[in-house]
């Protein structure tokens, strides 16, 4: 086989870093978790998974938040200035993984869970809010189980750069999963949640000591180094 490559770039290529993936400089903080739902009823199934599962990680010992979406506006119908907007960025910015929570609203997310993934871009001011952080998937489902909605989520978690885990929580009927004070019943679908949130918990201290170095694209070197090339107005850095 040849070993000649014409078209790699050797000032943007670099060998695989063993030292970067096996032995990264550990973080001691707990895990930064952000959680979203994507309902504003007053009794929000999608909410309630959410607090019940965030319990879960509290108790695993990650720290975490949960963004309130009411209020936050439509994409395009607000600056990114607005104050609910730059919440959600700034948290996504503070946190290490996600966790996404939508009903399933005519076979789909609903909107209230797509703008808020909207309004998150690959890139801010030289900033990632979402790049090589963790992402727990749940949905929650008014009749029969489904995995529509989970499914369209995990397209945008690796459209939006993140590291979804395998494992993720459909509950059919959930007006029957939960107490009237808000508490999930014990079954196989809590169990399944709790699962979840134990994955999550576990990739997310493998990950995020070594987000920065996986997520570090060829791609992105050989952009850089000619945008640097330009400024500088040199053939070659």
């Amino acid at each position: 086989m040849t070993q000649d490559f014409p078209a790699l770039r050797e000032d943007a290529f670099r060998p695989i870093d063993e030292d970067a993936l096996l032995r990264p400089a550990h973080k001691t903080h707990p895990p930064r978790v952000l959680m979203l739902y994507g309902s504003l009823r007053e009794r929000s199934y999608s909410r309630l998974m959410t607090e019940e599962a965030a319990r879960v990680l509290t108790r695993f010992g990650a720290e975490v938040r949960i963004f309130d979406p009411k209020d936050l506006p439509l994409p395009d119908a607000a600056s990114a200035d607005h104050p609910k907007v730059q919440e959600l960025r700034d948290l996504s910015l503070w946190s290490e993984a996600h966790v996404w929570c939508s009903p399933e609203r005519h076979g789909a997310m609903t909107g209230i869970m797509k703008a808020q993934i909207d309004w998150l871009p690959l890139a801010l001011g030289g900033m990632r809010p979402t790049q090589g952080r963790t992402l727990a998937l749940m949905q929650v489902c008014g009749g029969s189980q489904s995995f529509n909605t989970v499914n369209q989520l995990r397209i945008l978690g690796r459209w939006m750069r993140m590291v979804t885990i395998p494992n993720q929580s459909s509950v059919p009927k959930a007006f029957t999963e939960f107490e009237e004070n808000g508490r999930m019943k014990p079954s196989p679908f809590y169990n399944r949640m709790v699962d979840v949130m134990e994955e999550l918990m576990k990739f997310t201290l493998l990950v995020r000591d070594r987000a920065d170095y996986l997520v570090d694209r060829y791609s992105e070197r050989v952009e850089s180094a000619e945008d640097l090339s330009k400024r500088v107005n040199q053939r070659a850095i």
